[in-house]
């Protein structure tokens, strides 16, 4: 009996701890943004994507028109080559050697353009999802909200930002071991 009423106490207060401590997990909410699956799945990715593959066959049909136009060249002066003077199928092939290098620098300016437009798109849509992920974070009582793939920290309160107190302890430790030596 008197062991009974030893462990009694005991196990009542590790019972009080267990249910203090499943109370505070559900103040610390976290929550985890798939920016990947926004993209894919979301209005604002959707309409993105479409844009983006819109441009892209654009760029690309008028590269294979450029270059459909400098096969049918090729092909012009392959039938003309024997009846024509030497000075004249040597200037036929230079046009073409421009042309084609014409078209590589088009398609690597397309190609940047391209990066370039389809990084804007998503950059826009990164940012309306931070807002919103703020917002969430805010009205939603959220502690910590990260993004899945790149553990970038997307929302947090300012309540749990300790840089200040941080520089404060690190200008201390700084200062001590700095003290004697020579600054630069």
């Amino acid at each position: 009996m008197k062991v009974g009423m030893k462990v009694f106490p005991i196990l009542f207060l590790g019972l009080l701890c267990f249910i203090s401590f499943a109370e505070a997990a559900d103040v610390a909410k976290i929550g985890v943004v798939d920016f990947q699956k926004i993209l894919e799945n979301s209005s604002a990715g959707k309409y993105a994507q479409a844009e983006i593959s819109k441009k892209g066959k654009q760029m690309e049909s008028e590269l294979a028109q450029k270059g459909g136009g400098i096969e049918e060249r090729k092909k012009q002066l392959e039938k003309e080559a024997l009846v024509m003077s030497k000075e004249m199928r040597e200037e036929k092939q230079r046009e073409i050697r421009i042309q084609i290098n014409d078209l590589k620098v088009m398609q690597q300016r397309y190609t940047k353009e391209f990066k370039e437009f389809e990084n804007r798109l998503v950059q826009r849509i990164r940012k309306d999802v931070i807002e919103i992920v703020n917002e969430m974070g805010k009205s939603e009582g959220f502690l910590l909200i990260v993004e899945k793939k790149t553990g970038e920290v997307i929302y947090t309160p300012s309540s749990v930002d300790i840089t200040d107190p941080f520089i404060q302890n690190y200008n201390k430790t700084f200062s001590v071991k700095t003290s004697g030596q020579k600054k630069p």
